[in-house]
């Protein structure tokens, strides 16, 4: 089927596709994990929302002002923005955004050090300069506005740099370590991962718990497509999975909630970044592998083992359709948007669409229907 945008709203359009049997004969169906196969408003949605306020409050000793500086909402609207499939990137940009609002003043580089205490000294030492060390949130149609200049500056992490240095005329990316290793510089990646894995993160990483002691939040989440639907797919279709998850936190899901029989193949944050570090090898060149890249879509329906099948891939975000829109110049794909999150419904359905849905489904019961 064509990626033409639906010229109806799209629960119109799955009604009329259902109404008329014009059911997508599929071989192979790629789920992605957060946010379709689980609920992660609980998990990975409130992880980045404390990950940031253990990052200004703990680490930058700065204040609140009356208002929460980031709630769900927010972390939604930028995930509608496009090029942020990667938490820990998202997390960095809601960073920069908060801090280029504050008294902090546009500071461009960061500094390199052996350990993550080593760097949480240094950036409290500059904070502590500063008379004034309050974050205020937002507002809304800032936020919408600020949002627009991210889209037309390249999207992701990358667009807000550049959109920051349109707007505001500076650069605060040496306020936020979110590169390396996180037990070296990295402590956005650091605190996201203590408070999703909770007493989780210790035992993987062999690292101790430096921000965070409390239980995980991977422990809240919960499946969204019951086992009977995936088991009444998995008797006709090849069922996988292509996640921008880490493979550890992957298979933690697939464990915690009995469903790793129905799916024949996996591909993960991990076998994108072999990937990355493979090309880097042989050409020289940083390249992503990650959605909206088609690679772990591609791989993931490779593995299925069949022969020119016909797919469809169920994808929450823009991210997700534009790596099936990508892939579908390799094979015949049908990119299937899921909607769950009820806030801002109409704006989310029609991005969806936008990026390549062929259709919007708000039901699991929905992907049976069809």
């Amino acid at each position: 089927m064509p990626y033409a945008l639906c010229p109806m709203p799209y629960a119109e359009e799955l009604k009329l596709m259902v109404r008329n049997r014009r059911f997508l004969p599929l071989d192979a169906l790629i789920f992605d994990m957060d946010g379709v196969l689980v609920d992660v408003s609980r998990s990975y949605r409130e992880v980045i929302p404390r990950t940031v306020h253990l990052y200004l409050f703990d680490c930058l000793a700065l204040k609140m002002g009356r208002r929460t500086p980031v709630t769900q909402e927010v972390v939604s609207l930028f995930k509608s923005v496009g090029g942020f499939n990667n938490d820990w990137e998202l997390t960095s940009a809601v960073l920069l955004w908060l801090i280029s609002g504050s008294s902090l003043p546009p500071f461009l580089r960061a500094r390199s050090f052996s350990n993550i205490q080593e760097t949480v000294r240094y950036l409290r030492e500059k904070a502590s300069e500063l008379p004034d060390k309050t974050v205020h949130a937002w507002r809304p149609t800032a936020l919408s506005h600020f949002l627009k200049e991210v889209r037309s500056s390249g999207e992701g992490l990358r667009g807000i740099r550049r959109a920051l240095k349109k707007t505001r005329n500076g650069s605060w990316d040496g306020w936020v370590y979110g590169q390396g290793a996180l037990d070296q510089g990295n402590i956005v990646q650091r605190i996201f991962q203590e408070v999703y894995l909770g007493n989780q993160f210790e035992r993987h990483y062999r690292l101790p718990a430096l921000f965070y002691h409390g239980s995980g939040y991977y422990l809240r989440e919960k499946l969204l497509v019951p086992r009977q639907i995936l088991k009444a797919l998995h008797k006709k279709h090849r069922l996988g999975i292509a996640t921008g998850r880490p493979r550890f936190e992957a298979e933690i899901a697939l464990k915690r909630f009995r469903i790793a029989t129905y799916f024949d193949t996996m591909v993960t944050l991990d076998e994108c970044q072999d990937e990355e570090r493979r090309l880097l090898e042989t050409s020289g060149h940083r390249v992503r592998r990650t959605k909206p890249h088609s690679y772990s879509l591609l791989r993931a329906i490779q593995e299925t083992g069949l022969s020119s099948p016909r797919c469809g891939y169920v994808g929450d975000t823009v991210d997700d359709m534009r790596a099936a829109r990508s892939a579908g110049r390799n094979l015949d794909i049908t990119a299937i948007g899921f909607l769950r999150d009820r806030r801002n419904k109409d704006l989310h359905g029609a991005a969806l669409l936008e990026a390549g849905a062929r259709c919007v489904i708000e039901d699991p019961k929905n992907l049976l229907s069809l």
